[in-house]
């Protein structure tokens, strides 16, 4: 997928107003629109205004672009990173159907339903005819450490919400919060926080923060819901003759038996020993034989030995 420059389609820079963004808008709708417009690549140069427009007039959809395009260049090869958005703070619902009818791959990838982990973007509703309303909810991604899910914390929690400045520029409004993380949370919970969402119409109470749960990434556990992975080294004795190991869990400790025989790749499932829950995770090894280097002639000679005692040829059969 190629990355699309939505300010070079609307020919303004990148700290252009909301009234820049507003005027270049129309004047190539004059310009391009399929009714009025003699050019012969009207309409796809119109529906390239369109989304260009849809993007940079929205201050969330705004703030994502900017986010995501620093140091790409059109027609760069593009994939946004996985947890772009974390720490972003978004209204509630998302763009409707008809308004991305004919719009790219690039605009689905970064605002569609696949894109900010469902939750998608858009401005604040007044309530109709004045009447009192209780605020939007608003959405953000947060990524916490592993071992939360096994003890419960209370973190301070930072979230950046796009805001529209005087000047029509978008900027970044920072908060932090102090949020408690119950035991057992899993990837894609949502932790719902009453009262912090937007301000009620006319008197009307504020909305919730929706906290959608990610992990950091691990340096040597893989999880999926509340299954832990992890690749387990054993020396070739352990694994040849068996042994109980001990491996270090977020939770604390947890033994292991190693079968007999035990080859690199077979995988061991310890029940009840990934994340806590009803009913709590399981933990799975991946045995990895590992074997200890030939770097002292003591070392090099019990090699030579195994050579000689083992009629074993590791390519048979292959």
């Amino acid at each position: 997928m190629q990355f699309r420059d939505y300010y070079e389609v609307l020919g303004v820079p990148r700290d252009a107003t909301a009234d820049d963004i507003k005027k270049a808008f129309r004047k190539l709708a004059r310009k391009y629109h399929p009714d009025v417009s003699k050019e012969k690549d009207a309409e796809a140069r119109m529906k390239d205004v369109n989304e260009a427009y849809a993007v940079l007039s929205d201050p969330e959809k705004r703030a994502a672009y900017d986010q995501l395009g620093r140091g790409y260049q059109p027609g760069q090869e593009f994939r946004p990173p996985p947890d772009w958005d974390a720490g972003f703070e978004f209204s509630g619902h998302g763009y409707a159907p008809d308004e991305a009818a004919g719009f790219s791959d690039f605009f689905e990838q970064i605002f569609g339903r696949a894109g900010m982990g469902g939750r998608g973007f858009g401005q604040a509703h007044a309530g109709r005819g004045g009447a009192r309303m209780q605020g939007e909810d608003h959405h953000a991604k947060v990524l916490l450490d592993l071992e939360d899910a096994f003890t419960g914390a209370t973190r301070q929690i930072s979230l950046r919400a796009p805001k529209m400045d005087a000047q029509g520029r978008v900027t970044l409004e920072s908060r932090t919060l102090n949020v408690k993380i119950p035991k057992g949370i899993k990837a894609g919970q949502v932790i719902r926080l009453a009262g912090q969402g937007a301000p009620g119409f006319q008197g009307g109470p504020p909305g919730d923060l929706l906290l959608e749960v990610q992990f950091k990434p691990h340096p040597r556990f893989r999880v999926e819901g509340r299954d832990l992975y992890l690749t387990l080294p054993v020396a070739p004795w352990e694994a040849a003759l068996g042994a109980v190991v001990s491996v270090d869990l977020p939770g604390g400790p947890v033994k292991v038996r190693i079968p007999e025989g035990a080859q690199s790749g077979r995988q061991l499932r310890v029940r009840g020993k990934g994340i806590p829950g009803e009913p709590p995770g399981d933990l799975l090894l991946t045995v990895e034989v590992v074997l200890p280097p030939a770097d002292t002639p003591r070392a090099r000679e019990f090699y030579e030995q195994m050579a000689k005692e083992f009629a074993f040829d590791p390519r048979q059969g292959r």
